[in-house]
């Protein structure tokens, strides 16, 4: 049986660190609308600059380290996984299709036969 953990921040600075990104990518998008009479570049410079600003310090925080240990464990993964040629994903990809359409045939001759024996044979219906 496995037992899963809950990760919690532990200590104020931690809580703090994550409160300050999150009040900064807020800040950000009020600073967008607050600019709005300045023009598009100033308000997407204050933009991206809030964002990167709150990335940074999420990213100072033990949280943000797990995230990017996580991240970088993710790719290592990826990059052992042998990836299937070109010719082999085209196959599979017509085996697929081959197989839904021999499936949607089998479900429309069920269909109706089911249709057949129920409003013909059973209840007598005729259209």
């Amino acid at each position: 049986m496995s037992v899963s953990t809950v990760e919690t921040v532990s200590s104020a600075a931690e809580r703090f660190r994550l409160v300050a990104a999150l009040a900064l990518a807020i800040a950000a998008i009020a600073g967008f609308y607050a600019f709005s009479k300045q023009g598009i570049w100033v308000q997407l410079a204050v933009l991206l600059a809030g964002w990167v600003a709150a990335l940074v310090l999420f990213l100072v925080s033990d949280l943000g380290k797990r995230f990017l240990a996580y991240c970088k464990d993710s790719v290592r993964e990826v990059r052992k996984v042998v990836w299937p040629s070109r010719q082999e994903a085209g196959q599979m990809t017509l085996y697929v299709f081959l197989f839904v359409l021999v499936m949607a045939l089998f479900l429309w001759l069920v269909d109706k036969t089911l249709e057949w024996a129920l409003y013909d044979l059973i209840l007598g219906w005729r259209r």
